[in-house]
């Protein structure tokens, strides 16, 4: 039995023509498996943004190494406050030095004395307190403040608050985000080792295609998938090759495929996968590999194809298979099925841990205007998302929900997704939106 056969005849409710998101992204699941990216390389930090993390990074120092002052202000021996000091009590204090930050104070302090501190510098020996300077009255070297505003050991940050010496700052599998650049750059660590980029390679086809540059003609449309795909997989960290434009005819098809299966780790196209008579990737997809057709319960992207590509080259580097995506041809189609779909299996297909490959978490908004829906299909409709005081995000439909329309697409910051089971939707009432920020 085939890999595709054998994961279909584990899925419960497996029916190719009618299949739920949720069943897709199960197969997707155990289709793709666990990591297909082995090789490691020494990356540069400043280039190590998006990628994946081969080993764990442990951290040589502490962060902070040292006690300080999270504040500009005074230190001193936080003793001196009680619980149960008058609401009008203050507090008074002498001011015998300064600590600065990146350089240690080496005096020694005394009852009712402090130090003027900056934000950062080591706090001296014997305190473990201090008060912002915005709440002090200085009159010469003496400083008061009221008692009640601060307890003791306030403002003052731990030697390994942030990270200790020893632990994991990060784990193998872990996406490097800005935040994650920063962490490694403050334990003094200038390169990772990460996984190589995933190789996709990723083609449009049809013949009413045309090419950026070649004339307009009637019936002819411009080639608007290869550039969305390009960007999509650029902001994934994919290392992308671009295969262009493949006209209907079943041995280019086939040849451009073969080629692709060969380079890459995944190949995703765009059109002829429905059963239209001029359709031939569907057939020529058949041919070369083990393949699963669907019609998925869903709008837009109803015709959809996975499967496996083996690669012709034997090189024990090469061997085995590519991933396939067909996606349909709509251009919102193509975008919405990646999201979807084919982003999160290439995320595990990068080595990323179960929670970096993920689907983005969805945010909760109140509908403006009412959303027609049929329940047995999960519909994602563009939408456009904005804040409202105390209360949840509102979210508007935006503009021309057609698959082809790609104009309210860029209108839009996130996707309206209503669930299989779902109907109509009032004004006001509850969805859920995945937002584009930090996706697309």
């Amino acid at each position: 039995m085939s890999r595709i056969a054998d994961i279909a005849a584990a899925l419960a409710g497996y029916d190719p023509q009618a299949l739920s998101v949720e069943g897709v992204q199960s197969f997707l699941a155990q289709l793709v498996g666990p990591a297909v990216v082995r090789e490691r390389e020494e990356v540069a930090l400043r280039e190590a943004l998006g990628r994946v993390l081969a080993e764990d990074i442990v951290s040589p120092v502490s962060v902070p190494p040292h006690d300080n002052s999270a504040m500009d202000g005074f230190a001193f021996d936080g003793a001196v406050l009680k619980d149960d000091a008058p609401i009008d009590a203050s507090v008074e204090l002498r001011v015998i030095g300064t600590a600065l930050a990146g350089a240690a104070w080496r005096g020694t302090v005394g009852a009712g004395e402090a130090v003027r501190i900056m934000t950062g510098a080591v706090m001296p020996e014997g305190l473990d307190t201090v008060v912002p300077q915005e709440f002090c009255k200085i009159d010469g070297e003496r400083v008061s403040f009221p008692a009640r505003v601060l307890r003791r050991g306030d403002n003052r940050r731990f030697a390994g608050e942030d990270l200790m010496q020893g632990q994991p700052a990060l784990r193998s599998g872990e996406r490097l985000s800005p935040a994650a650049l920063g962490m490694v750059a403050s334990l003094g660590i200038g390169s990772v080792t990460a996984l190589r980029r995933l190789r996709v390679a990723y083609f449009s086809t049809g013949d009413e295609i045309l090419s950026l540059g070649e004339s307009p003609r009637e019936g002819a449309v411009y080639d608007s998938n290869r550039y969305t795909v390009f960007g999509l997989l650029t902001r994934l960290g994919c290392e992308v090759i671009d295969l262009g434009l493949v006209r209907d005819d079943p041995a280019t098809l086939a040849d451009t495929l073969q080629r692709a299966a060969d380079q890459a780790d995944a190949i995703i196209t765009s059109g002829g996968v429905s059963v239209g008579a001029a359709d031939h990737t569907r057939a020529v997809m058949q041919q070369l590999g083990d393949m699963a057709f669907w019609r998925v319960a869903m709008r837009p992207g109803r015709p959809m194809a996975v499967g496996l590509v083996p690669r012709q080259q034997q090189a024990a580097a090469r061997r085995g298979a590519a991933a396939l995506f067909g996606l349909p041809g709509n251009p919102v189609a193509v975008m919405v099925t990646f999201l979807a779909f084919v982003r999160p299996a290439l995320l595990r297909m990068m080595g990323c841990h179960e929670l970096a490959s993920a689907p983005p978490p969805l945010l909760r908004a109140r509908t403006v205007g009412a959303i027609r829906k049929k329940p047995g299909r999960t519909e994602y409709q563009r939408g456009f998302v904005k804040a409202v005081a105390g209360a949840l995000p509102e979210v508007r439909i935006a503009g021309n929900q057609g698959s082809g329309v790609l104009s309210s697409m860029v209108e839009a910051n996130g996707l309206v997704v209503l669930h299989h089971a779902q109907g109509d939707v009032a004004a006001g009432d509850e969805v859920d939106v995945m937002m584009f920020e930090g996706v697309v």
